[in-house]
């Protein structure tokens, strides 16, 4: 199975411009937005000023002398200190929770954004995809945007200004030696982490495809945990699982190896430029320039920008992770479906169910037609069946009419109108569809039944329980209607199951019936009555009816006969079995077997 998640290059830089794609919502709330930045500003401000307070609180106390002067002025310059170190946490907090509506926000509507496009896709991609996988670049791509959001504009931005400041003060105060060591081990120190973080990223990157597909091959396995017990291959399913946690031990190995040389030539620089730093202002202290008080000073700056610098080189690197998952999420955003409505395209309108296949063709392989020069008609009211060996085309001809694909010649018209020039919600509104394989949601079989319509009144769905002859099985469950089916309804039958479908159908009321192979698997029992509801419901209706039991449509207005994607065949069951054509010798084939 091909996995669905856009192929990276780990050697492939970053995409930058996915911060262009987030902007927008950053100006969906610009008062918080504002209000968060005059709070980072004014939480600078005191962080810088505490050096200060600090320098003369130590020069007061070695100075004063008199039990007085120590009661006032070094007590006052502490109490500010506490202050300031106050106010610069409270701020910073109140920071932070004024931009925590703007990322929730963020995640929200790129979340939303993303599931609405994945339901826009089609079916073409769904079935290559690998969900475990696809559901990993999802969760990491919107928690790739709290971190960056937040991160980026209140921490990176924040830091540099500091160290502008830093700088600066140190400069007027201090001269150009001092200013220049933590300028020059500033650039050194970045210059180092964004090359040495460029270097890791294919790291991060192969982490994170290791992981999806580790992921990916547990929740295939375990979606199929019954054909894994038919054929007795635990260990053959616990060998390939054990081969892609091998993949990521030996990827997270060399991402943690990476890591620690990258924190060690950070730590290298750091201490290099505090020692620096504090035997320079030591000898200034010794040479009688310099006070006790500005010996601290320097280094309280010294450890307030290597402080947040050192958190600097990991928020980067987080950053540059984040950003490499978003640039999967947008991946998935920029994939356009192959199937999409033209603009302003109208809604169907259906007066009568006329449904007419024009010369249709179609392939999903250039080299490997399906359906050529496809003509057939279903007359309002009128029930037709399409029959044929298997690989004929049959199903693909429901798919085309959902319009999950476009023809790739020729046209599909109902009552007139060609369904490619209308809109696909409207065309799938007008038709309802008992399927061969019944999928059912993990949830209860009332909630299963109302997803026809959701907006169905109670009374409305236990109408249609009752129309689809579903009552006496549910009364016979402890739970009755809320018993839980299981995911994709492991837990009831297929009969069961198709029931549910068509207590779905009922309730959903579309003017156009489908029903493909909806008899297939079951039993001559569960068949019979399947068949008696279908027959129940579909009076009145145009219903097409894909079928591999020739038995179940007898009773058909017409018979569509297909063989390698053609018509050969058309009419009534007994006007078919006169011609003993292809039809006679199916028919015949099929009654030898179940006598």
């Amino acid at each position: 199975m091909r996995s669905s998640r856009i192929p990276v290059d780990p050697n492939t830089p970053v995409n930058w411009r996915v911060l262009k794609q987030l902007w927008p919502f950053l100006l969906e709330f610009k008062q918080r937005v504002l209000l968060a930045f005059l709070c980072l500003i004014a939480a600078k401000v005191a962080s810088v000023g505490l050096p200060f307070v600090l320098k003369y609180t130590v020069d007061e106390l070695n100075l004063t002398t008199t039990a007085e002067k120590v009661m006032v002025v070094p007590i006052a310059l502490i109490i500010a200190y506490g202050a300031l170190r106050l106010a610069n946490v409270l701020l910073g907090e109140i920071r932070d929770t004024l931009f925590g509506r703007v990322t929730e926000r963020a995640m929200r509507r790129v979340g939303l954004r993303v599931f609405d496009h994945l339901h826009k896709l089609d079916l073409d991609f769904h079935l290559n995809r690998q969900t475990g996988g696809l559901s990993r670049d999802i969760e990491r791509g919107t928690s790739g945007i709290s971190f960056l959001m937040r991160f980026m504009v209140f921490n990176i931005g924040p830091t540099l200004i500091e160290i502008g400041m830093v700088v600066g003060l140190l400069f007027y105060n201090y001269g150009a030696s001092f200013a220049l060591v933590i300028l020059s081990s500033v650039i050194i120190y970045v210059t180092f982490s964004m090359k040495a973080t460029d270097w890791r990223t294919r790291f991060v990157r192969e982490v994170n495809l290791a992981d999806s597909s580790t992921n990916s091959r547990a929740i295939d396995s375990l979606l199929n945990y019954e054909t894994v017990k038919y054929f007795n291959n635990e260990k053959y399913e616990s060998n390939r699982y054990d081969t892609d946690l091998a993949g990521w031990e030996t990827a997270r190995r060399k991402n943690r190896l990476s890591l620690f040389a990258l924190n060690s030539g950070q730590a290298l620089i750091i201490a290099s430029a505090m020692t620096a730093m504090m035997a320079m202002a030591a000898y200034g202290v010794a040479q009688g320039k310099m006070t006790i008080g500005d010996f601290v000073l320097i280094n309280a700056f010294t450890m307030q920008i290597f402080m947040p610098l050192n958190f600097l080189g990991f928020v980067y690197r987080e950053i540059r992770g984040s950003l490499a998952n978003i640039e999967n999420l947008f991946s998935l955003l920029d994939k356009a479906p192959k199937v999409s409505d033209k603009l302003g395209s109208p809604d169907l309108q259906v007066s009568k169910g006329n449904i007419r296949f024009t010369q249709v063709a179609f392939h999903y392989r250039p080299d490997r037609p399906i359906l050529e020069d496809l003509s057939f008609s279903i007359s309002p009211g009128e029930k037709v069946a399409v029959v044929g060996e298997s690989g004929a085309g049959k199903s693909t001809i429901v798919k085309l009419l959902f319009r999950f694909y476009d023809v790739t010649q020729g046209s599909i018209q109902i009552d007139g109108q060609d369904i490619s020039e209308v809109n696909q919600q409207s065309l799938r509104k007008a038709i309802g569809i008992v399927p061969q394989d019944t999928v059912l949601f993990n949830d209860s079989i009332l909630e299963n039944v109302r997803y026809g319509r959701p907006d169905a009144s109670d009374q409305e769905v236990q109408q249609a329980i009752d129309l689809a002859h579903l009552r006496s099985f549910i009364n016979s469950l402890p739970d009755g209607e809320n018993t839980q089916v299981g995911e994709r309804g492991l837990k009831l039958s297929g009969g069961e199951k198709q029931r549910v479908a068509i207590a779905r159908t009922i309730l959903k009321r579309p003017p156009i019936l489908v029903f493909d192979e909806a008899t297939s698997s079951l039993d001559s029992q569960s068949e019979k009555a399947i068949l008696d509801a279908l027959k129940e419901i579909s009076q009145g209706h145009t219903s097409l009816v894909i079928a591999h039991r020739l038995s179940t449509i007898v009773d058909a207005d017409k018979i569509v006969v297909l063989d390698e994607g053609r018509v050969i065949e058309q009419g009534s069951h007994q006007t078919l079995l006169d011609q003993h054509g292809a039809y006679k010798k199916l028919w015949d084939t099929q009654q030898n077997k179940r006598t």
